[in-house]
């Protein structure tokens, strides 16, 4: 454990170790909450507008669920775009296919 000096203005310097063991550089944000009579400080990282999407609830949970298909290795891979066009297209047949059977007569 490492010990710091509140000085002048509650200001606080973090051990070196801290800081390179959570790669905060100067002018990052954290977040101070008190907790059970603790100081917890936590990095944050503010996200661009333009990339809010990604971490919305929805975006995450299709995230969660691509790594788990790829895990079960439920994926294609191709060697060329032709190959996965190839692909895409004789799927698009059988999908267009089924439809047609389904379809009331």
């Amino acid at each position: 454990m490492e010990w710091v000096r509140v000085r002048n203005k509650f200001q606080i310097t973090l051990p070196k170790s801290a800081r390179d063991d959570l790669c905060l550089d100067e002018g990052d944000l954290l977040a101070v909450q008190v907790r059970d009579g603790e100081l917890v400080l936590r990095p944050q990282r503010l996200i661009d507008r333009d990339q809010a999407w990604y971490w919305t609830p929805e975006w995450q949970a299709a995230e969660r669920e691509a790594d788990e298909e790829i895990e079960a290795g439920r994926v294609h891979r191709f060697a060329n775009i032709d190959e996965a066009i190839a692909f895409l297209n004789e799927r698009a047949e059988q999908y267009d296919a089924r439809q047609t059977e389904e379809a009331p007569a």
